[in-house]
C-alpha cells in the first residue's frame, strides 16, 4: 500500500457547491482529509456552507459560516481530520459569486 499526500486546490468559488480540486474518491483508495481551509477574497464578509457529497447526498460540514473580509475558515486541521470514502466529494459554496478560494489536504493510501 502506498501513502500518499496531496492537495487540491479551488478559485473563485461561488454560489454554486463546487467540489474541491474537483477530486473525487477513486475506488480502492482510502482518504483522510488533513486540511481544509477556505479563504474570503473579497472585501466584505461571506457565508460559507461546505459539505460532504456521497454521491447522493449532502451532509453539512459547516452552513452559512460567516468569513470576514481577508478572513479564512479552518474547518479540518490540527487534531480534527476527516476520513472520506470511494465516490465521495467535498463541496464549498458561498454567498456571493467568484467570492472564496478552498485548500485541501489529503492523504491517500492505495
Amino acid at each position: 500500500m502506498a501513502n500518499t499526500f496531496s492537495r487540491k486546490l479551488s478559485r473563485s468559488i461561488g454560489v454554486t457547491a463546487t467540489t474541491v480540486g474537483g477530486y473525487t474518491v477513486a475506488a480502492l483508495t482510502q482518504v483522510t482529509v488533513i486540511g481544509l481551509s477556505v479563504a474570503n477574497t473579497t472585501a466584505s464578509t461571506v457565508s460559507v456552507s461546505v459539505t460532504l457529497f456521497d454521491g447522493t447526498n449532502s451532509t453539512y460540514l459547516s452552513k452559512d459560516a460567516p468569513v470576514p473580509a481577508g478572513g479564512s475558515l479552518v474547518l479540518m486541521g490540527g487534531d480534527q481530520k476527516l476520513v472520506i470514502l470511494t465516490g465521495d466529494q467535498i463541496q464549498v459554496a458561498s454567498s456571493v459569486a467568484t467570492s472564496v478560494d478552498a485548500v485541501m489536504s489529503i492523504l491517500e493510501i492505495t
